[in-house]
């Protein structure tokens, strides 16, 4: 219920400045209140129907995807290279809202937005724009809601030449906003170049990305586990409009 209340706070209390030293507000068209009714009834839909993975597709890696509760669940032990359950649909600008949760405190994720697969083959490599899910490093480094460029140019929010004090400070609200323990909200915002995120009500990430050879304006939604030892992670609530 906290987290609720933050999240439709923060529609009237905008909490971070933008590169032009302007708050960012949470995208229009997001209701105040984040239950699937009010989503529904403000025109997103559903990409979970809290029954099957239909809609969906896993592609790399060895970990495994499961329906429970009404959740969907990443998981797996020794999990050899990043998995990714992609849906079968692209998107290009739209407004994509999720709730997430690490069972498995050792592990990181993330959400893919717009991505692709290389070459266009089935088993090509996942690549594209992640919204970062992070298993916090020891506390050294925070950046859920960050925006990674997976399989091409790494860090872009914060960027991998952003100061120290930049990155810092991202990290410092990172620990503040993120609920180790419970469910945390997601949302990522796409128009054209321009790329947003929030994390429980406040801005994260405003990036534009001006690389025009490595700026994609369509692709998949995909929920990643990292390789390694150990991941279990939920998402539920999983909620898309398209612009």
């Amino acid at each position: 219920m906290y987290k609720l209340l933050l999240f439709s706070l923060a529609l009237a209390v905008p909490a971070l400045g933008d590169h032009h030293g302007e708050a960012l507000k949470l995208p229009a068209g997001l209701p105040a209140k984040s239950d699937p009714a009010a989503l529904k009834e403000a025109g997103f839909k559903p990409l979970l129907n809290g029954k099957d993975l239909t809609g969906w597709k896993k592609v790399g890696g060895t970990a495994s995807y499961e329906m429970k509760d009404g959740a969907l669940r990443g998981f797996g032990k020794n999990v050899k290279g990043n998995t990714f359950l992609r849906t079968e649909k692209e998107y290009g600008d739209f407004i994509l809202t999720f709730q997430f949760k690490f069972l498995d405190k050792t592990g990181n994720s993330g959400c893919m937005f717009r991505a692709f697969q290389k070459d266009g083959k089935p088993d090509g490599r996942v690549t594209g724009y992640q919204c970062e899910h992070d298993d916090f490093k020891n506390g050294k480094r925070a950046n859920t809601a960050g925006i990674f460029d997976e399989a091409r140019r790494g860090w872009l929010a914060p960027g991998k030449k952003a100061p120290a004090k930049e990155k810092a400070d991202f990290t410092a609200q990172g620990n503040r906003l993120f609920d180790w323990d419970g469910w945390n909200t997601i949302v990522i915002h796409c128009k054209g170049n321009h790329l947003q995120t929030f994390l429980n009500g406040e801005a994260r990430a405003d990036f534009t990305d001006t690389d025009e050879k490595n700026t994609d304006l369509k692709g998949f939604i995909a929920f990643q586990v990292h390789g390694g030892k150990s991941g279990d992670i939920l998402w539920k609530n999983v909620f898309l409009k398209e612009l």
